[in-house]
C-alpha cells in the first residue's frame, strides 16, 4: 500500500531528519528525491520542514535543538512508531528496560509524542496521531521504503518492542544470504532487525528510501556533497541498495526494490 490514511500501533509511520544545516539538507534531499517543502513555525523562531512529494507528506527535516552543537547532537534520521495511546506506551518503557528521553507532550494539534531508547540504546519516537498521521505516501520512488532496527542484542530489543508497542517478529530466508528478522504487526512485515555491520556502529533505527536506480542515486548524492558508506549491493528477492551519508553526516540507505514477480 502506497497511500496511507492511518497506521496500526507498532508500525513505523514517520521519519525525521535532525540536522545542523537545515537549508543545505533540504536542497540535498530535494535534488535526490524530488521533495518539496511546507515550512511550519516552531518554538524559538525555528522552522519545521515537512517534505512532500506530489502533495503527500513523506518526511520531516528539523533543526537541531537550540543550544546544542553538532558534536553533542549529530545529524541523524529518527524513526517514529505509531501508538494508540502515547502516555500508556511511554509508561511501559521503563518497566520493560528502556529509558524515557522525553516524556509525552503535545505537538500542537498534530499529535502527541514521546522519545525513548530501548534497552540496547537505540532511540525511537512514539507518535499518537491527531491531524498528522505520519507519512501519507510510502513505498514509492522518493519515499520511505523500510525501517530497520540495528542492535547488538536483538533478543532483548525485540522483547522490549513486543512489550511496549506490540511488535512481533519472524525469520525470513533470503537466497545467498543470512536469514533476516522481519518485524511484524498483525502478521504484516513493517520493518527489520539486524546486528551492526561493524563494532563501531551504534545501535539505532536505520531508514531506507526507495529509488528507481541505486547506482545513479549514489552518483547524484556524492556529486552533491554526500558520501558512500557502503558500496551498492544486491539481495535476491529484495533489491539493490547502498548506504549513504548526507553532507551533514546523517546516514541513510537507498533501495531499488526488486520488481514484483
Amino acid at each position: 500500500m502506497s497511500e496511507r490514511s492511518s497506521y496500526v500501533e507498532g508500525t513505523p509511520n514517520w521519519v525525521e531528519l535532525q540536522t545542523p544545516n537545515q537549508p543545505a539538507a533540504k536542497d540535498f534531499y530535494s535534488s535526490l528525491f524530488g521533495w518539496s517543502y511546507e515550512d511550519r513555525p516552531m518554538l524559538e523562531d525555528a522552522i519545521y520542514s515537512l517534505a512532500t512529494l506530489r502533495g503527500a507528506r513523506v518526511a520531516g527535516i528539523a533543526p537541531q535543538p537550540v543550544g546544542t552543537s553538532p558534536a553533542d547532537t549529530p545529524a541523524l534520521w529518527n524513526t517514529f512508531l505509531a501508538v494508540d495511546d502515547v502516555d500508556a506506551s511511554a509508561a511501559a518503557v521503563e518497566p520493560a528496560g528502556g529509558d524515557l528521553v522525553l516524556p509525552a507532550f503535545d505537538v500542537g494539534d498534530t499529535g502527541r509524542m514521546a522519545l525513548i531508547t530501548d534497552p540496547t540504546g537505540a532511540e525511537v519516537g512514539l507518535w499518537q496521531a491527531r491531524t498528522h498521521i505520519g507519512a501519507t505516501l510510502v513505498n514509492e520512488t522518493g519515499t520511505l521504503a523500510w525501517n530497520e532496527l540495528v542492535t547488538d542484542d536483538p533478543e532483548r530489543a525485540l522483547d522490549f518492542y513486543r512489550s511496549v508497542v506490540g511488535l512481533g517478529s519472524t525469520t525470513m530466508p533470503i537466497p545467498d544470504s543470512d536469514d533476516y528478522t522481519v518485524l511484524q504487526v498483525g502478521g504484516d512485515g513493517v520493518g527489520g532487525c539486524v546486528r551492526p555491520p561493524r563494532p563501531e556502529v551504534p545501535n539505532h533505527w536505520h531508514v531506507y528510501f526507495a529509488v528507481e536506480d541505486t547506482d545513479a542515486t549514489v552518483a547524484r548524492a556524492v556529486d552533491r556533497g554526500g558520501a558512500l558508506m557502503a558500496d551498492p549491493f544486491e539481495l535476491r528477492t529484495v533489491g539493490r541498495m547502498a548506504v549513504l551519508s548526507d553532507p551533514q553526516d546523517a546516514v541513510f540507505s537507498v533501495i531499488a526494490p526488486e520488481p514484483e514477480p
